[in-house]
């Protein structure tokens, strides 16, 4: 128990806390607009990415994120939405990360970190990449929020207003892509979907508004993370199957909404 509290290990903490909770805030807007399979999707390609990055001399993050980037232009040119095309960025993405690690064995340990999440490695450069997806995240989505309600409850009315679409959809595209390729490098690409999906879908069943959906998302991923973070650190546990497993966990939540219907 004396390492939660090493000085060696906050760090960590506190990069996969910012990284969890933002990332499971734009995973409620992903659900929103049927997209929550972009958490695997961009997580691959940043993968992709990063071990592409490490075998040609670049920096991983930077890599990463530059993937991510150009996986954001490639599903604008094909103006589509759903999870389609995530799914097909899921297969290039993987299959590319596995070719590629098998070039370096440098480039093979970070194919196994995303894959396995070793969250215990991360360090000041990915704390600050947490933060600035953050800060770019509270800055942007109130102002992107109104027009992608808008856009899925009432889809005609900017077409019929004249108003441009695509500079909020790609907006949005961006900051989930680099939110989601940022957590998959901190805490693993399972962990990150996992915070992306399963907040965001309790959240869908038992929130009375939009407003309560956000703060159920950020209360949720911040509980599990953390108490996923302690159970870990306690038993000598790896740390992202110990958090996908507290998320599944969180299932049976959905089922209030209908209890509480019930009793009243």
């Amino acid at each position: 128990m004396d390492l939660l509290f090493d000085p060696l290990f906050r760090l960590p903490f506190f990069a996969g806390l910012v990284a969890a909770t933002v990332a499971a805030v734009i995973g409620l807007y992903l659900r929103l607009r049927a997209e929550w399979l972009a958490a695997l999707g961009f997580a691959h390609v940043a993968g992709a990415g990063g071990v592409a990055g490490l075998l040609l001399g670049a920096t991983p993050l930077l890599a990463a994120l530059g993937a991510s980037a150009l996986a954001v232009a490639v599903k604008g040119a094909l103006q589509r939405t759903g999870n389609d095309v995530y799914a097909w960025l899921i297969l290039f993405g993987w299959a590319t990360m596995m070719v590629g690690a098998s070039f370096s064995h440098h480039a093979k340990m970070l194919g196994d970190t995303l894959l396995e999440g070793q969250l215990y490695f991360a360090g000041p450069p990915e704390l600050w990449a947490t933060l600035a997806v953050a800060g770019a995240t509270a800055l942007l989505l109130p102002l992107l929020s109104r027009r992608l309600l808008r856009q899925r409850l009432f889809p005609g009315h900017d077409a019929a207003n004249g108003l441009r679409a695509w500079p909020v959809t790609v907006g949005f595209d961006l900051l989930a892509a680099a939110t989601i390729a940022v957590s998959a490098l901190v805490m693993g690409v399972m962990a990150a979907f996992a915070l992306v999906f399963m907040p965001a879908w309790v959240a869908f069943g038992v929130a009375g508004g939009w407003r309560r959906a956000v703060a159920w998302t950020a209360g949720l991923a911040g509980g599990v993370y953390t108490g996923a973070y302690v159970a870990a650190m306690a038993a000598d546990l790896p740390f992202a199957p110990v958090l996908v497993g507290l998320a599944a966990l969180l299932a049976p939540l959905r089922l209030l909404r209908r209890f509480q219907a019930g009793a009243a």
